[in-house]
């Protein structure tokens, strides 16, 4: 690239990469804040524990204080109390392995029509609620997936660098360094207060620029990726918060979101809701981004002479088929996470006004528009980024015929040999 096309780059990339690290100077939240426990949801203590043995009960036995069945099962309160009267029903004898109270044992009833049962040797998570009777102070909440998770990702570590090499433990870099700036600057920042969209847009550009840079290198190739990403993001931005305002999305639809609220009541939950938009866009935007912008030079590479608007149509042709498998992409994704949801509103035979209504579906109807409507704008502007900057490189930047430029090789002239259909044997003198 040209140094006068680097220098334009630079003198728009240098200033954003500079706010952004003032942004992350300014905001940096030094940690979460403390709070007291309130023993609701997640915000509880927790221990690891393991079964260590099962025992087969009579549920009439350990249900005595419960509710006398009717007889009626075609409801799911009569068939629970069916079951939990004339079932067997097991005890768990459960050992908490870490905390103060290691070597602790405590006893759980599991009745037969709960949908998690426990057996001998699994390891569990045990809520600990000091406040309550010393026989009650420690129940199940979980199961202890960490052994198959941690397995699962080095599963996917080994198949990411096993195919994509040098790329492929870069982009694992990239992907830690993106889980730290999430863990230790967005969401501490929004729990001190922060506004959570500045706090959104400052740790997306930082995550873009790292994860960028790394893994693709610096070079006026990224650089128009990250341009064509930052627009798209602006864009995002402000349908978001025109939107998401005009739709009276509130952000606090679950139990999770009501707990957050009641804990850091100061947290705007709607600006919240725009900030996940934000960062849950970001992902797919760098893939469209980078592609295009891969598309572009090496279309340039394969026919140096194409103008910008030759290059711009070659481009935006590729750029079509990559729209409409990312966005059937998202709006799967979104319908797949909340396909629960989907189901309870099928049982209970609503209209698609009324579903699509409901500030719950309502969220993921917007997220998934605004997100969608962010990529389908990063491909002609990232295309035509691309476009301009590499037919700009013209002949100032090349050297001349048959020696070496900056970046590639000029390819030796190929002759015809002699003879007849340019097969014959070349005649030595």
């Amino acid at each position: 690239m040209s140094r006068h096309l680097r220098r334009v780059i630079a003198a728009v990339l240098i200033p954003f990469a500079a706010a952004v690290l003032i942004g992350l100077a300014v905001l940096w939240p030094g940690g979460a804040p403390g709070h007291e426990r309130t023993g609701v949801g997640f915000d509880r203590e927790t221990q690891r524990a393991t079964v260590t043995e099962v025992a087969q009960v009579s549920c009439q036995s350990v249900n005595a204080s419960g509710g006398v069945p009717t007889g009626d099962t075609s409801t799911a309160e009569g068939s629970s109390a069916q079951q939990q009267a004339n079932g067997t029903c097991k005890k768990a004898t459960i050992r908490v392995d870490t905390g103060d109270d290691k070597g602790r044992t405590f006893n759980e009833i599991v009745q037969p029509d709960q949908s998690r049962q426990l057996s001998e040797g699994q390891e569990v998570i045990v809520a600990y609620e000091p406040s309550a009777p010393e026989d009650l102070q420690y129940s199940v909440t979980d199961v202890n997936r960490r052994l198959p998770l941690a397995l699962l990702a080095g599963i996917f570590a080994l198949a990411v660098v096993a195919v994509g090499r040098l790329r492929g433990v870069m982009a694992l870099v990239a992907l830690s360094i993106s889980f730290l700036v999430l863990n230790f600057f967005i969401l501490p920042a929004i729990l001190q207060g922060s506004n959570p969209l500045v706090v959104a847009v400052v740790g997306a550009s930082a995550i873009m620029l790292i994860a960028l840079y790394l893994c693709h290198g610096l070079s006026a190739r990224t650089s128009v990726a990250v341009l064509g990403t930052l627009i798209s993001l602006l864009l995002i931005g402000v349908l978001g918060s025109l939107f998401i305002g005009w739709a009276a999305l509130t952000g606090d639809t679950d139990d999770n979101t009501g707990l957050i609220h009641g804990l850091y009541p100061e947290i705007d939950m709607s600006g919240l809701l725009l900030a996940g938009v934000i960062i849950g866009s970001l992902g797919v935007l760098d893939d469209v981004t980078v592609t295009q912008t891969s598309a572009v030079w090496e279309l340039h590479e394969a026919n140096p002479s194409t103008g910008w608007r030759g290059l711009y149509r070659a481009g935006i042709r590729i750029g079509r088929d990559h729209i409409a498998s990312v966005v059937n992409t998202l709006v799967l994704a979104y319908a797949g996470a909340a396909l629960p949801l989907l189901l309870l509103f099928s049982i209970a035979q609503s209209g698609v006004g009324t579903v699509a209504n409901s500030e719950v579906v309502a969220e993921e109807i917007v997220r998934t528009l605004i997100g969608s409507i962010g990529l389908v704008a990063s491909v002609p502007v990232t295309t035509a980024l691309a476009a301009l900057v590499v037919s700009a490189d013209r002949p100032a930047s090349r050297a001349p015929s048959g020696s070496r430029t900056e970046g590639h090789e000029q390819a030796p002239e190929v002759r015809p040999a002699a003879g007849r259909g340019g097969r014959g044997r070349r005649r030595k003198h």
